[in-house]
């Protein structure tokens, strides 16, 4: 049978990140590996209202199927809600998704032939980069810095490509609180971004899951808003991150005929979105108090980051050459460890200890692989939790390092 199989999928081996969290369903085990939002911020009293009265007052077309596009409803809150972050469109220029992971394998499918060259951060999003390779593309991955995008090192990619007859597809980035590494793309290269795209004439997918939940520093424009509906710019979304994950909604925004084509993919692949998880996510943007829902969330994950940081102050190693990102925002944060600690072998040992992480090399692309970084997500484990994860992964670097010394 697998000689049958699709070229590339004989060698397509799915999202990395799911396959290594099947060692941590031993509840012993504390996780800061799942990019888990917490349970204590879900605003359930929406939830249970919004389902219980979808049910009751509209059960006949919440049980059938629904609009491909998705329901209109939702469509123009979500636009009115997209106005507070001056991004202004209309609904020619929305799809509802069934989750952000769902709105890149669109992105993939719509523009990705086999080998088409792509435009990425290194490290990035591991969903993404498995999205993507459902089309097997050439990546032209470039190392991110401190603020952001290495977008000098991005377009000397794209002219080296050029010069090769090859033109990239698209640039990915997810300038907000990246996931993994947490850092905030500065505005200066949100505009030097916006104008790469311009130059070359390639469009950026901008990723955008956690730009509500910022915890100091200065709110930034996205780079849709940024471009002012020129149509150089793509932004996929997600209720996962700001509502809660099993919900499964998103949407992509973007030009009239990307939308367009999206929504014939959706109807081939998926079809449509649950309406019942659409009336709940119209409900918690047109009958919740949003202001409120984000100040207990950024509250809650402020003091959550504080607190990690701390201990990762008091309990990591101080001599090993060990580096962490501090972020604004977000879910993660990012350690680095000297070359010789491969993070890969060291989740293994971790695991024996009841502390999880995510292995740095799954944030890359084949060809690209680094194998002496870990993700941290804070988000989720109770304080107890930070407190003897930090210390138990802080011992098992000391007895990795001791055990390759010897």
């Amino acid at each position: 049978m697998k000689s049958l199989f699709a070229d590339n999928m004989k060698k397509f081996e799915g999202y990395v990140i799911g396959k290594t969290l099947k060692y941590i369903n031993d509840p012993s085990i504390i996780s800061f590996a799942g990019g888990l939002p917490s349970n204590d911020v879900f605003p359930l009293d929406i939830i249970h209202k919004a389902a219980e009265k979808s049910l009751k007052e509209d059960w006949d077309h919440v049980l059938q199927y629904s609009p491909i596009i998705g329901e209109k409803e939702l469509m123009l809150a979500i636009i009115d809600y997209l106005k507070k972050d001056n991004i202004h469109i209309g609904p020619e220029n929305i799809m509802i998704t069934t989750s952000g992971q769902h709105g890149l394998d669109l992105v993939g499918r719509l523009f990705l032939n086999p080998r088409d060259a792509i435009i990425i951060d290194m490290p990035t999003f591991g969903g993404a980069i498995a999205a993507f390779d459902m089309e097997d593309p050439e990546y032209i991955a470039i190392d991110m810095e401190e603020d952001g995008s290495d977008v000098k090192g991005m377009e000397a990619g794209i002219e080296d490509l050029l010069n090769k007859g090859k033109k990239p597809k698209f640039i990915y980035v997810v300038p907000d609180f990246q996931n993994p590494s947490g850092i905030t793309t500065s505005l200066e290269k949100r505009y030097a971004l916006l104008s790469l795209s311009k130059k070359h004439s390639i469009p950026i997918i901008e990723d955008s899951p956690y730009r509500e939940l910022r915890y100091r520093g200065e709110h930034l424009p996205s780079i849709y808003s940024l471009d002012n509906n020129e149509g150089n710019v793509i932004g996929t979304y997600t209720f996962s991150k700001i509502l809660c994950p099993g919900i499964r909604v998103g949407f992509n925004i973007g030009p009239p005929e990307v939308i367009k084509k999206f929504t014939f993919i959706k109807g081939a692949n998926i079809l449509n979105t649950p309406k019942l998880n659409q009336d709940i996510c119209t409900a918690f943007l047109r009958e919740y108090d949003l202001d409120a829902h984000f100040r207990n969330s950024i509250q809650h994950y402020a003091e959550k980051l504080n607190f990690f940081l701390e201990k990762m102050e008091e309990f990591f190693p101080k001599d090993k050459g060990i580096m962490w990102t501090k972020p604004e925002g977000g879910l993660f944060l990012w350690i680095t460890v000297p070359e010789k600690i491969n993070t890969l072998e060291l989740f293994y040992m971790a695991i024996e200890e009841k502390v999880a992480f995510v292995p740095g090399d799954v944030f890359y692309p084949e060809g690209y692989r680094k194998y002496n970084a870990m993700r941290i997500n804070f988000s989720y484990p109770t304080r107890e939790q930070i407190v003897d994860g930090i210390r138990r992964l802080s011992e098992v670097i000391k007895k990795y390092s001791a055990k390759n010394k010897a």
